[in-house]
């Protein structure tokens, strides 16, 4: 396409364009992440952060989707969608951004679900420690009732295990 030759418009994926001054706005990387791949949701690692509840940098963004696992990258960022079942996508809020734009966002209990569900080697205390999870977040604001609905309603039992040794675990 002439337009994006001439830097007046930068492709995302196919189909799928921004202008430019979008790149260097923070919030859009969210919202390019909800938009190039649908339906989808930013979790995971990239929520956590978002939150403040790891201190680790995340240098792409990573949603859930219950369309088939994909990545792309392009001059916004990398962008990894992990699949689940369809009735898994839920916990997660309409943000608001710049300009009267939203971004769709787990909630820091969802994060935590979805984490728990697709990385399974977190099965052990040490494993739990590791993620040095925010430490006034998991004994004040964590929301534990939350939690244990969101394991419940997945019903996946390694999940549940998870989860409870998380609540168990000496960090909490």
């Amino acid at each position: 396409m002439r337009w994006t030759s001439q830097g007046l418009l930068v492709r995302l994926r196919q189909g799928y364009y921004t202008f430019p001054e979008y790149l260097s706005k923070s919030d859009y990387s969210f919202y390019f992440a909800n938009r190039i791949y649908r339906p989808s949701y930013v979790s995971l690692h990239s929520a956590l952060a978002f939150y403040g509840l790891i201190p680790e940098a995340v240098t792409h963004i990573t949603s859930i989707t219950s369309l088939k696992t994909a990545s792309f990258t392009n001059h916004a960022g990398i962008f990894t969608y992990r699949s689940v079942r369809e009735d898994m996508i839920f916990g997660y809020l309409s943000r608001p951004i710049t300009d009267g734009h939203t971004v769709l966002l787990a909630t820091p209990e969802k994060a935590l679900t979805d984490l728990l569900y697709l990385y399974p080697f977190y099965n052990s205390v040490r494993e739990m420690e590791e993620l040095r999870l925010d430490d006034y977040f998991l004994h004040e604001e964590l929301d534990k009732n939350l939690l244990l609905e969101y394991s419940s309603r997945i019903k996946n039992i390694a999940l549940d295990r998870r989860i409870k040794l998380l609540l168990t675990s000496s960090a909490l």
